[in-house]
């Protein structure tokens, strides 16, 4: 009986260890923020996410054939007055962008404040592998008040 006593304690020791082996390591919390572009507002990506990325995805590529994508094009890294027209009034030309073609019609988003537009436009600029200059208040002022 001693035998089967201390053969147990053994057996459930042994399983004692194995199971704790068995455990993963607890991982050390390390603190990384994103690397997001900075905007005046610090509110472009947000202003992104709930008027942009349904149609022009949340990796920028936008759908085939229907919206256009933001990466790397002359439509986003170009003009800023254009694309900040683009935002104010709409756009719904057929349009080519890398040798395919585009038609999706995109409302006029002129209920944003110069602030919210200047923001999403600078996050869309400077994300998505993009590198250009920020839009400020000042010059979404002057195309909206046609200057």
């Amino acid at each position: 009986m001693k035998l089967t006593i201390l053969f147990s304690l053994l057996l459930l020791t042994g399983i004692a260890t194995y199971t704790s082996a068995q455990k993963s390591p607890k991982k050390k919390t390390v603190s990384v923020k994103a690397k997001t572009a900075a905007t005046p507002t610090g509110n472009g990506k947000a202003l992104y996410t709930q008027y942009c990325l349904s149609c022009h995805q949340a990796d920028g590529y936008g759908v085939q054939n229907l919206n256009p994508p933001l990466i790397k094009t002359t439509y986003v890294l170009g003009d800023k007055v254009r694309l900040t027209k683009i935002i104010l009034n709409g756009f719904s030309e057929r349009v080519e962008i890398e040798g395919e073609m585009y038609n999706n019609v995109m409302p006029s988003f002129n209920y944003l404040s110069n602030q919210q537009i200047a923001d999403v436009l600078t996050y869309v600029r400077s994300n998505f592998g993009n590198k250009a200059s920020a839009v400020t208040v000042a010059e979404v002022n002057k195309v909206r008040a046609g200057k």
